[in-house]
């Protein structure tokens, strides 16, 4: 049963992107006969109690039925407010997804609920990975003439403490409301919470949970999909 033990779990899929990067809305590029959003749909549909999908302001969803579909905002910020607003009143546990990762499982979103159910005291767990690279920081210095730079290590990083940050992305429902209506510049909804002094937790998936950015990305999806039969 979704959300079984966590009282109601809600989903919000962000797909408002424009796809800059990628060259196109790559949310509604088709992967192994499906739509990356709608695998991130399905997914969610499977875990939670109601799914709400953000789009772009001229999209119309036409996918799995959900609990509402709505336009997205200015910023990712504004997307998920917006998102989080039509979840019902009922809802405890608040689940964010990029619908840009195609390969997340409702076992996955099943198992950080599980997570943050038996912390009572964590605002948010996150999808993550340990970072395998070694990590430089940079820094960029112009020459003399002002129109040229060069860019050069500064340090080489303690790569140890260091995860990549992935989404689903879970958060209990009030710390979410409160976090996005006092900031708003994030790359992620766990940042939000940090920055209000809220408890994150971190979940490795333990299984690809790539995220879809070139059309290199698309490839590597399939043969993961493909490898999962």
């Amino acid at each position: 049963m979704p959300g079984a033990g966590a009282g109601e779990v809600g989903a919000i899929v962000v797909a408002a992107g424009r796809g800059d990067r990628f060259g196109a809305p790559k949310q509604f590029l088709e992967l192994a006969g499906s739509r990356l959003v709608d695998r991130a749909v399905a997914a969610c549909a499977a875990a939670c109690d109601a799914v709400t999908v953000v789009l772009p302001p001229d999209v119309e969803w036409d996918g799995l039925p959900v609990h509402a579909a709505v336009a997205g905002g200015a910023t990712r910020s504004d997307s998920v407010r917006k998102g989080l607003a039509t979840l019902p009143a009922t809802v405890d546990v608040v689940v964010v997804h990029d619908a840009a990762r195609p390969l997340v499982t409702p076992q996955l979103i099943d198992d950080l609920v599980a997570i943050i159910v038996g912390d009572p005291e964590a605002d948010a767990v996150i999808a993550a990975a340990p970072i395998t690279d070694t990590v430089k920081k940079v820094r960029v210095e112009f020459w003399s003439q002002g129109d040229q730079k060069s860019t050069r290590v500064s340090e080489t990083v303690d790569r140890s403490m260091l995860w990549g940050a992935q989404t689903p992305q879970l958060f209990r429902a009030a710390a979410l409301r409160a976090a996005v209506t006092a900031h708003d510049a994030a790359t992620d909804e766990a940042m939000l919470i940090e920055a209000a002094g809220g408890r994150v937790l971190i979940h490795d998936p333990g299984a690809p949970n790539l995220k879809v950015t070139t059309p290199l990305d698309l490839r590597v999806a399939e043969l993961l999909l493909a490898e999962r039969g």
